[in-house]
């Protein structure tokens, strides 16, 4: 998926800025929600759309609800 839309975009660069703010490694953060490595390196990167699983994966990882990394205020995206 080199074509992805820009709320994909928008919400990997929510994961990445909330797995840094943890000092996540993407290793820790995959294990964490049960994903693959890969794939989360793929979300991050911007090459994949992540499912609605995994976006439920990744936020219950970081203790949020999935539509909290939807919310994009006062991030610089």
């Amino acid at each position: 998926m080199g074509n992805i839309s820009t709320l994909a975009k928008k919400f990997s660069t929510r994961v990445k800025f909330e797995r840094t703010k943890r000092r996540y490694s993407q290793e820790k953060l995959a294990e964490l929600a049960g994903i693959g490595r890969s794939t989360l390196t793929q979300i991050e990167a911007q090459t994949s759309s992540p499912t609605l699983d995994i976006v439920e994966k990744i936020a219950n990882a970081l203790e949020y609800e999935p539509y909290e990394l939807l919310i994009f205020k006062n991030l610089e995206i």
